[in-house]
Order: C-alpha cells, then structure tokens, then sequence
C-alpha cells in the first residue's frame, strides 16, 4: 500500500461531505439539498432516500440503519464495485469497518470533518476513503443497549 494523504471537507449546514488526498479516489456524500438537518448526525440524517454516495463520480449504494436502542442500530452499510461494507459502533467512541465481513480498521470521529483510524496491513485506497467518509458524516461509537436503557428508567423515576 502506497502512502495516502486524506482531506476531509465537512459543510454540516449544506449537507456536504468529500474525501479525498494523494493515492485516494474522491468519494464523496451529500445530503439532498433543501432537506432538513438532525442535529446528531454530522451529515444531517440517516436517512439514506436524503443521501447520495459517489465514488470517482459513479454512483455507490448506502443504507445507514436508524440509530437507535442497540449499537448495531448505528451501523452503515455501503456498496461499491461489488464490495459489501460495514461502518458499525465497536465501542462508546469507535466503530469498525468491514468489507465483505473481513476487518479493516477502527475509526473514530465525534462528527467534527476530523477522523482518526487505524488501519489493518491490507486496507486499500478505497477501504480507506469510503471508511473515512462513513467515519466523517455518521460520526462513531455508541453507548451499549443497557447503558441507554439505565438513562431512560432513571428519567422516568422521580
């Protein structure tokens, strides 16, 4: 794997999300325009009929789940050339990205255009901006499903 240089470009407001750098492909994701933004996702929803995921250009399948109770719920899956990925929460700050159910690496980002992953050896330039733009505009980690059913019951006692 030659070296990469990853550019993050985050406009939260527009809705508009790009990576790119030396020895990456330019992917990019962008919320439709006029819609409106959640306040918890970097990108402004997850709802995948407001998104749309380029890759070089050519157009690539994404489903981000609903974001829920479970950490599974904040997975997001994407489709490119044939690849099946999986962005989903492995801890209360990171998330693990897979292809085709095999590790790649562990990103984090609290939604701020920054990301910082570790990389598996055989992560390529792809895995790596597709990783990075999921990582940028979804944000990740997740509490576990107990932890957000403890917060609820105690809102709920006087």
């Amino acid at each position: 794997m030659t070296d990469v240089y990853v550019r993050i470009h985050l406009d939260t407001p527009a809705g508009a999300l790009r990576v790119d750098g030396h020895g990456l492909p330019s992917v990019e994701l962008v919320r439709t325009p006029g819609s409106a933004a959640d306040r918890h996702t970097p990108i402004g929803t997850r709802d995948a009929a407001l998104l749309a995921l380029t890759v070089d250009g050519r157009p690539a399948g994404l489903r981000p789940a609903r974001g829920r109770l479970s950490r599974r719920s904040y997975r997001v899956d994407a489709t490119v050339d044939g690849r099946r990925y999986r962005l989903v929460p492995c801890s209360y700050g990171e998330s693990r990205l897979t292809r085709d159910g095999r590790r790649l690496g562990t990103l984090e980002s609290t939604g701020d255009g920054r990301v910082d992953a570790g990389w598996e050896p055989d992560a390529d330039a792809l895995d790596q901006a597709l990783g990075t733009v999921l990582a940028a505009g979804f944000g990740t980690g997740a509490q576990p499903w107990w932890h957000t059913a403890v917060e609820i019951v105690s809102e709920l006692l006087p």
